[in-house]
């Protein structure tokens, strides 16, 4: 018989934060990405469209680590309209070495929630300029919240833009991100507004048609998108990924058939071969995207199970040395 830990989301968000700890242990994952040697599947999907809803499952092996993680990510878009969070879920910690269960993690969410938006953090370390007044984000949900805190850690902004379809929600979110960071923030009428007002952009929708027109870019600008997850879902106009001067991703593979490279190719924007750079690659000095103040540069997040195995332990490890969560015996 083995013990296993069983931790709820209180728990959860107890032991891990938006914080230089959670950050590293992201930025670790993408570096081990880099190396070429991580076993992480394609993402199960299974779509559930007559209730506006999807959910993912993902996965990944990092060698050299005791454990590894199990995702299963619910998006299920009318729920705000029922008073529930449109995403939820939980994940399942494995032994590497044994393969029994070491903890289920029922963080509805949370976790993913943190190392996504610690990705967009570590996408702006390594894109963004140095210096950064003003920043943006398309969407007023939890994500977009999220994002803007973890740029933080990266970027001493002093002004937020946001926008949202809902104009009362992006007036919300305004509120919440000017009390949160102590910093002006602005609801604009139109993502254009948004675009054009800051020098760092984060996506954070479901979008299916295009947010963002190339029309609207201007030197020095950072574009971060991290909606774009699926085949229909696409925040960025295709002229985009071939105008800028630099185009990063998670991953190539899962950029090219569910990001914003899927349809960048689709449109004929750029060729199927084109020379993309991985976010790990930034962060072991194996190459470098921008390489001047004016450069226009895009990374696409999709999303990896590579973050989740690393958020997952990351929590694990913490509860642990809390004594916190409850011990069960399969």
């Amino acid at each position: 018989m083995a013990d296993m830990l069983i931790l709820t989301e209180k728990e959860l968000r107890d032991c891990v934060a938006l914080d230089a700890e959670a950050l590293s242990a992201v930025e670790d994952a993408f570096k081990s990405l880099a190396g070429g040697h991580v076993v992480m599947p394609p993402i199960l999907r299974l779509d559930v469209e007559e209730h506006h809803g999807e959910i993912d499952v993902k996965t990944a092996y990092i060698p050299g680590l005791d454990s590894f993680a199990v995702k299963m990510s619910p998006g299920f878009f009318d729920n705000p309209g029922k008073g529930l969070s449109s995403t939820n879920g939980l994940m399942v910690l494995f032994s590497a070495h044994t393969g029994l269960v070491e903890a289920v993690l029922l963080d509805n969410g949370y976790l993913t929630d943190v190392r996504t938006g610690l990705a967009g953090a570590i996408a702006s370390r390594y894109l963004a300029r140095d210096e950064v007044e003003t920043v943006g984000v398309l969407g007023a949900g939890s994500q977009a919240r999220y994002q803007i805190e973890a740029l933080r850690l990266v970027r001493d902004f002093s002004r937020v833009l946001v926008w949202g379809r809902d104009r009362m929600k992006a007036e919300q979110c305004a509120t919440d991100l000017s009390s949160a960071l102590g910093v002006a923030a602005t609801a604009c009428e139109h993502p254009r507004d948004v675009v054009r007002g800051s020098m760092v952009v984060v996506t954070t929708t479901p979008a299916s048609e295009p947010l963002i027109n190339a029309d609207w870019l201007h030197p020095g600008l950072h574009i971060t998108a991290m909606g774009s997850d699926a085949g229909h879902k696409n925040e960025l106009d295709p002229a985009i990924i071939g105008a800028c001067d630099a185009f990063v991703c998670d991953t190539r593979a899962q950029s090219a058939l569910l990001g914003e490279l899927h349809h960048a190719i689709e449109a004929g924007a750029v060729p199927p071969d084109v020379a993309v750079t991985e976010l790990g690659q930034l962060i072991t000095g194996e190459t470098q995207a921008r390489r001047g103040a004016d450069d226009i540069t895009v990374c696409d997040l999709t999303g990896t199970g590579a973050q989740d195995t690393a958020i997952a332990r990351l929590a694990f490890q913490k509860a642990m040395a809390a004594s916190a969560g409850t011990r069960f015996e399969s």
